[in-house]
């Protein structure tokens, strides 16, 4: 998979200037040994939305020094030695990234005495901006239970029990899901995007590529991933979180593969934080770069060391859940997940058949450092999504597991209110996977169970439970310890039949019951052996399983 292919805050670009198309541009990423004259953290909403605070302070995680935007001190002395376009900055990594028409002067810039490092980390043989627009600083812009409510994207739904979190009314509603991608065009313009455009839920857009605000390119990889969250047509096509704000940020360059993807990635995280995202979804992955870029070597993918790498793992520290793919390097030459598939605290995702198997390009873990990667597999074959018309494409990769993750993963943060920590969202999901007691090389913990990963996290916030002719059976509490009350609505007097089937497939117990109409209750004893079990209960030509947890 080639790489599929953000808030400069108190820093003012140093340099506009016009770029003929025909002038290459080199690109290098500066970093700095610290960070005198930067704006201090005494005034947070000059660097933070309300709602970025809000999220931290929910989860207790304070500002610290990695909040502090570069030094613009230091940028103005780098502009001073060198005449060229400042692209992008990293807070975190206290970096930036500047494109040059003229290298003369790099040694002179490496000889600073606050330069930590200046690295080359891209090529573009025509220029990447064709024209620079005078004080353009990147100023942020502010912009149910059924395939005939879902349409075509029931079965994606259906695999995960995502309908359960629907049918609890959790769509992630309030929730901010920030997307990179390579481009999104048609998403202003295409009837599944309706809902999301029309009701003003479009909170931030940013190209990073070419440090502007068009989003919606020529490019449409990122229109179909958002699709399998973001779509709301009911009755043609429904994604997983079709009430969630939205932010969409490209960050692949689609002419090359270069090193500064991976920073264009860092910015977007960045921007993410600041606009107070809750949910990161990258469809984008790096192994493999143009000459003479070194391409990555396994012991590289180490869950730490990548650029890419370390923004996954500083957005998780500032509150955000990472969910990225893991790429379709499954059975090649590279046959590993892809970085940052690889960081440590990202939520990693595989693809998946509807039989729960794996899809066979989709890439293996562990990472380097041995950690099981992917942590689970999403729906990657045969995938439903939408462009511009109502009729649904049938795409594979797990560019197009990733996003539906994130919706679920968005309705589970909603659920939870936002208290909800990256690391508990994501423990929940995997531990909801039907191979987490086994978990594999390429499947991770397996395909997860939304609806078990709402009764894992112990939500006290859902709305009462109340039976009714679409959700006629319920059980209660799952996970459970000894007995699970088994509670069902009878729509007429008959036979009811509950079967019990343990992980293997093997019947546990299968008792018939005569209800009268109306509702019902019976408590059933779990076996000693904790796992997962399936219950399943047949009335009146109804079918219903559920899945329960014994602790």
């Amino acid at each position: 998979m080639r790489g599929l292919r953000f808030v400069l805050c108190g820093v003012i670009m140093m340099s506009a200037f016009l770029v003929n198309a025909q002038t290459p541009q080199y690109a290098y990423r500066i970093g700095f040994k610290d960070k005198q004259g930067a704006p201090d953290l005494s005034n947070p909403l000059s660097l933070f939305s309300q709602r970025a605070l809000d999220r931290r302070n929910a989860q207790g995680i304070s500002l610290d020094s990695t909040d502090r935007p570069v030094s613009p001190v230091y940028v103005n002395d780098i502009f001073t030695t060198i005449s060229g376009k400042l692209h992008v900055t990293s807070r975190w990594l206290n970096q930036i990234v500047v494109l040059l028409t003229d290298t003369s002067n790099i040694a002179a810039v490496r000889s600073k005495p606050f330069v930590a490092y200046a690295e080359y980390v891209g090529y573009f043989g025509s220029g990447l901006y064709k024209q620079i627009s005078e004080g353009d600083t990147g100023k942020m812009q502010k912009t149910t239970g059924s395939s005939a409510y879902y349409g075509t994207a029931y079965d994606q739904t259906k695999l995960v029990n995502g309908d359960y979190l629907h049918d609890r009314g959790y769509k992630g509603k309030g929730k901010l899901i920030a997307v990179m991608d390579e481009g999104f065009a048609g998403v202003n313009t295409g009837p599944v995007f309706d809902s999301l455009m029309k009701s003003g839920r479009l909170a931030d857009t940013r190209n990073f590529v070419y440090n502007n605000n068009d989003v919606f390119t020529s490019f449409n990889h990122g229109t179909g991933c958002l699709s399998t969250i973001a779509g709301n047509i009911p009755g043609t096509y429904v994604g997983s979180a079709p009430e969630a704000d939205i932010a969409l940020y490209v960050t692949e360059y689609a002419y090359g593969d270069m090193p500064i993807e991976m920073d264009n990635m860092l910015a977007a995280a960045e921007r993410a934080d600041s606009v107070g995202a809750d949910v990161i979804s990258a469809s984008v992955g790096y192994n493999t770069f143009s000459s003479p870029f070194k391409s990555l070597v396994y012991a590289d993918i180490d869950g730490k060391t990548t650029v890419a790498a370390k923004a996954a793992n500083m957005a998780t520290k500032k509150g955000i859940l990472f969910v990225i793919t893991a790429g379709n390097e499954g059975g090649g030459g590279w046959n590993y997940v892809l970085t940052p598939g690889d960081a440590d605290s990202a939520i990693t995702i595989g693809g998946a058949t509807l039989n729960r198997s794996a899809v066979s390009s989709s890439g293996n873990g562990p990472n380097a450092a041995g950690r099981v990667k992917p942590d689970v597999c999403m729906l990657g074959s045969n995938v439903s999504v939408m462009f511009t018309s109502t009729t649904p494409s049938y795409l594979g990769g797990t560019s197009y597991a990733t996003p539906q993750l994130a919706g679920w993963a968005a309705c589970l943060i909603q659920a939870t209110s936002t208290n909800a920590t990256p690391y508990r969202i994501r423990t929940a999901i995997i531990k909801s996977g039907h191979l987490y007691a086994t978990p594999g090389p390429q499947m991770g913990y397996g395909v997860p169970d939304f609806g078990m990963a709402h009764n894992l996290l112990n939500v006290n916030d859902t709305p009462k439970e109340e039976l009714t002719s679409v959700n006629w059976v319920m059980a209660t509490p799952n996970p459970t310890k000894d007995v699970v009350t088994v509670r069902l609505l009878m729509q007429q007097t008959g036979n009811a039949t509950i079967s019990l089937i343990d992980a293997s497939g093997r019947l546990v117990s299968k008792n018939q019951y005569n209800f009268n109409a109306g509702k019902q209750s019976i408590q059933l004893n779990m076996p000693a052996s904790a796992g997962m079990y399936l219950l399943k209960v047949n009335a009146n030509d109804k079918q219903k399983t559920i899945r329960l947890v014994k602790q």
